[in-house]
């Protein structure tokens, strides 16, 4: 009969469990931070990229509507209305909407306050001659995505005031 000696049959230590069940959190904590950034940065490239749609959106609407943002002066429907549709052509309020959603925020259609860090806005001037629309990022807590008709697409601290129809 052979001896097992007793080096063979020993394992592993509590201690030396520990420290590889430690290291292992410590790893998994790093993956995680590094994938809840990686997250906000994909819901801020999805804002940029519904704005953008929005802004060739409100040109293709400006076009429709003879060559105004607003379908009749001074009315509600303009193109930030969830209900704007002229020729067939529909506003912007879907790809606001969407860049809001992405943004964690909300969009109620046109505002007449400026927007807030849970709030997309959308405004087009009563004469129909400009629009601007933003929301909020996520990756940088404070910061908006502004777009408008003058073709400005930044970045910004700043709110959009209200009625403000050009990206500050």
């Amino acid at each position: 009969m052979t001896s097992v000696s007793s080096a063979a049959r020993r394992g592993f230590t509590l201690i030396e469990l520990l420290v590889v069940i430690a290291i292992i959190g410590i790893l998994s904590s790093v993956v995680l931070a590094s994938l809840n950034t990686a997250r906000n940065k994909g819901a801020d490239a999805s804002v940029k990229s519904n704005l953008g749609e929005a802004r060739a959106q409100a040109e293709l609407f400006y076009d429709a509507n003879g060559n105004r943002y607003v379908v009749t002066a001074g009315g509600t429907t303009d193109v930030c209305s969830t209900t704007a549709l002229v020729g067939g052509v529909k506003g912007i309020a879907a790809s606001v909407s969407a860049a809001a959603s992405a943004a964690g925020a909300s969009y109620t259609g046109t505002l007449t306050s400026p927007s807030s860090a849970t709030v997309a806005a959308c405004h087009a001037a009563a004469d129909g001659s400009a629009w601007a629309a933003s929301a909020p990022l996520k990756a940088t807590t404070g910061t908006y995505y502004c777009v408008d008709s003058t073709g400005n697409a930044t970045s910004t601290t700043s709110v959009l005031a209200a009625s403000a129809t050009v990206c500050s």
